[in-house]
């Protein structure tokens, strides 16, 4: 691979990412180059920026995820590189090939090796192929029921339907009996159209009370790639992390060693080149499979940074710009432990409804080893449009129970004014003697701990938001561009709708 030096980085992203990634570019003597919506006009990332682009309206598919505005803002701003963050257009292989082919770096992968893990049912054959373990199951997608009622049989139940080109527990679904599988093939199938544009579904035996415990690993194009060890995101709400910690608690060297391995082995497979994830499921009996990869920067990055020593953002540049890593894996050790908590515009006491609204104040934690990765600033509006995430705050301690003492201290010196967040959630977590024992696996967030822990009550909030907002959209016709335009933003008046009509989804 040939040294491919840039001076000017397009950063097609927004929020705490796109200040993390400029933050990055200047620290390495580069510029960075800002794209925004009509929502984020007063954002972080725009103001740190050293050029700021408007891409459309507020709703991502009218601006952050056009391509060809992306590639003109490139033009116009003399940026000769792109990094896409993650979501959006992170792990679009046709924008990363649009990239490469308007003559720019790009900050990321292979075209191709996204392409071969962007399909779960791909992966699992390329995985396979390799020696990297899979869930027993389907290698392609289901042709009808009675296939799938075939198959689960063979590998017995429960077996979990999940969708070829899903994420995010979209298009995911738990089967017990033969006598739920066509109904919920056709649930899983439908909601995978909606939600990806494609229904094809596959099947894999249910690992009963797993861990999800990922392996990160770099890889230059020189052919070196190594694994920065492993990241625990069990804690998990209705399949979405909400609380990771590096190492994982329970994970033994041997273990650790055969899954890092595993993914190195994986990320060679695909001829990676950068910052990418492997995501295993961990039994409780030490046994261990592949799930997916993510082939772009993960949320939880930092926890690995903090235990490592190693900037993955400043490796992702100096990688895409043709560099060799500067580090060999006998040179990686696990120091000390990292938790990360994603601080979310939540009300967790009506089953996290999305609370938008303005930081009327706003001042993060600090002291030793504590880190805030955010994209807001006091005063500044919490949109609708987009991830409710306000900030990941970081810790790290010489071990566990430090990091854990020092999270708690951190979340309670948080001063947020203005919006409900989900500080209390993970107060309560880090208060639980479960998760201080490390005693938890995927399934530990139930409805009946966060009734217990954190008083939620019980309500459909998928259909009760979508309701409202798709009611707010029918009555009150376009939702505003602005949130300065005086018009509720359909976010804050779909939760107060949901609120007042709690019990009807």
């Amino acid at each position: 691979m040939n040294l491919r030096p840039f001076k000017r980085v397009l950063v097609a992203n927004r929020g705490e990412i796109a200040v993390r990634v400029i933050r990055a570019c200047h620290e390495r003597g580069l510029e960075a180059v800002a794209v925004y919506s009509e929502a984020d006009a007063s954002a972080l990332h725009v103001r740190l920026a050293d050029q700021a682009f408007l891409v459309g309206p507020a709703p991502s598919s009218e601006s952050y995820l056009r391509v060809e505005t992306i590639l003109d803002v490139a033009r116009r701003s003399g940026a000769d590189a792109i990094h896409p963050g993650y979501g959006f257009l992170s792990e679009n292989a046709g924008f990363a090939q649009a990239v490469i082919d308007a003559g720019l770096v790009w900050i990321g992968p292979p075209p191709s090796a996204i392409t071969s893990m962007g399909s779960k049912t791909g992966a699992r054959q390329v995985m396979s192929a390799a020696g990297v373990p899979v869930v027993p199951g389907t290698l392609e997608a289901l042709s009808d029921a009675e296939e799938a009622k075939r198959i689960a049989r063979e590998i017995g139940f429960p077996v979990m339907l999940k969708a070829s080109a899903g994420g995010g527990g979209k298009g995911m679904r738990r089967v017990d009996s033969e006598s739920e599988l066509a109904s919920a093939l056709a649930q899983a199938a439908s909601e995978a159209a909606k939600s990806f544009g494609d229904d094809a579904v596959y099947i894999e035996k249910l690992v009963v009370e797993p861990r999800h415990v990922e392996i990160q690993v770099l890889a230059d194009g020189h052919g070196t790639c190594v694994h920065l060890f492993e990241r625990d995101c069990s804690v998990q709400r209705r399949h979405q992390k909400v609380i990771e910690e590096a190492p994982c608690p329970v994970l033994d060297p041997e273990t650790r060693e055969a899954m890092a391995a595993a993914a190195v082995r994986a990320a060679q497979a695909v001829d990676y080149v950068g910052a990418g994830t492997c995501e295993f499921l961990l039994g409780a009996d030490g046994s261990f499979y592949f799930l997916e990869m993510n082939t772009r920067l993960q949320v939880e990055h930092p926890i690995t940074e903090y235990i490592t020593g190693v900037d993955l953002v400043h490796a992702q540049l100096r990688v895409a710009a043709g560099e060799k890593l500067w580090f060999a894996q006998e040179d990686l050790k696990i120091t000390g432990h990292a938790i990360e908590c994603r601080i979310y515009a939540e009300d967790v006491t009506a089953n996290f409804r999305p609370s938008p609204g303005p930081l009327l104040g706003y001042r993060e934690p600090a002291g030793p080893h504590v880190r805030c990765d955010s994209g807001v600033v006091e005063g500044m509006e919490v949109p609708i449009h987009y991830d409710p995430m306000v900030a990941k705050m970081v810790v790290w301690g010489e071990d566990r129970k430090a990091a854990c003492d020092r999270a708690r201290r951190a979340l309670s010196h948080y001063h947020l004014v203005g919006i409900p967040t989900s500080i209390p959630f993970f107060l309560a977590i880090l208060e639980d003697e479960d998760f201080l024992a490390g005693r938890y696996d995927t399934g530990f967030i139930t409805p009946e701990w966060l009734e217990a822990n954190v008083g939620t009550a019980a309500f459909d909030e998928d259909a009760a938001i979508a309701a409202a907002i798709a009611t707010f959209e029918a009555e009150a016709g376009a939702q505003p561009t602005s949130a300065n335009e005086g018009s509720p933003s359909a976010w804050k008046w779909g939760a107060r709708w949901a609120q007042r009509n709690r019990g009807m989804g």
